[in-house]
């Protein structure tokens, strides 16, 4: 049953604006030194996330005026279209810091991977709603056996990535299925899973050394710096735009350290608001799933609450030495012109959800 006035959820869309708006000014200041000493333009980075950000914005208002009942037909379509990417990228794809995971087309590049997550999003909704509920260990073997393929692409050169994808699929995957049992073999199979691929390559286990002792290598650099960062802001901060760390001492400011540079330049009181911001997102979207017509509605809010509420807690967890150090980068803050074109393209399709109500 539609809602009476067929508006999407304004609350929502409050807060993306604040957190879009908040980072591209957090992101100029924390790009601005590498900005001028690499391109001579302060303001290189911002102006990149600022085109792909206004991209974003138009297909999250195009994605919110549609019916994202329509979107069920694309969602195999749409996921076989990741699989090619992400093979494509092992192919053809172009390497930045070590790692291969950019394609080019002419002088644009994008990320794959950041497609890959809102097509996992709508393939599992979509897979679960034919299959009614997930009630027994085939089917639900059934549904996540939809995804490996997937993050076993993602995951050769980005197992950050690869883990997000398979976080999303587990948390849609328990909110379709009444029991909990079945829960407990896929932490305990994960975990071995992991176990073994970790031990496969022997940069991911140093990885690990440098997360116990991060003073004693020098690969620890990055992250003894972002700490510094973040013990120097204390509870207010230097000021926006006076970061001492951002100025060649963090490397990559912009990118996945980010958050360190806020807390430095706003402190503990400016981190815990952008916390907050993101705590309302997610009740949002919480809202959203628990008000939608139809098991399709909530499970594309509940898709996409998980994948935010990863990445977060992910990226902040990196950034505070709580795990290991890996890509992974802060929703709508860090530098990422792909994340915030499908980011933003998500919340178009939360804000299509919102639009429906029972």
């Amino acid at each position: 049953m539609r809602s009476r006035n067929g508006k999407p959820d304004i609350c929502l869309f409050v807060i993306v604006m604040i957190l879009v708006i908040f980072g591209l000014a957090v992101l100029y200041s924390s790009s601005a030194y590498n900005g001028q000493v690499r391109f001579d333009d302060p303001a290189y980075y911002f102006k990149k996330q600022l085109f792909a950000t206004l991209l974003g914005l138009f297909a999250m208002a195009g994605i919110a005026s549609m019916d994202y009942h329509a979107l069920a037909r694309f969602a195999v379509p749409g996921y076989l279209l990741s699989l090619a990417l992400s093979g494509a990228v092992l192919l053809f794809g172009d390497a930045y810091n070590g790692s291969r995971r950019w394609l080019s087309i002419g002088p644009l590049s994008f990320q794959p991977a950041e497609y890959a997550k809102p097509a996992v999003i709508l393939l599992l909704a979509a897979a679960v709603c034919k299959m009614s509920k997930v009630k027994n260990g085939l089917k639900m073997a059934a549904v996540m056996g939809m995804v490996l393929p997937i993050v076993g692409l993602v995951g050769t050169n980005n197992l950050s990535t690869a883990v997000i994808i398979l976080g999303i699929a587990v948390v849609m995957i328990f909110i379709s299925n009444p029991r909990y049992l079945p829960f407990l073999w896929i932490i305990l199979s994960g975990t071995g899973f992991l176990a073994i691929f970790l031990s496969l390559e022997q940069y991911r286990l140093e990885r690990l050394a440098i997360w116990r002792n991060p003073e004693l290598y020098e690969k620890g650099y990055q992250t003894m710096q972002g700490l510094y960062a973040i013990g120097s802001g204390g509870l207010f901060g230097v000021g926006l735009g006076n970061s001492m760390q951002k100025l060649g001492f963090v490397p990559e400011a912009q990118n996945d350290m980010i958050f360190s540079i806020i807390c430095e330049e706003m402190g503990l009181v400016g981190a815990l608001l952008l916390i907050l911001l993101f705590i309302l997102l997610l009740w949002r979207f919480m809202i959203i799933a628990t008000q939608a017509p139809d098991l399709f509605g909530s499970l594309i809010a509940a898709g996409i609450l998980g994948h935010i509420a990863i990445q977060v807690i992910l990226n902040i967890a990196v950034v505070t030495n709580t795990i290991p150090n890996t890509g992974i980068t802060l929703p709508f803050i860090s530098y990422g012109g792909t994340s915030v074109l499908f980011l933003l393209a998500e919340m178009g399709l939360a804000l299509s959800v919102s639009r429906w109500r029972r």
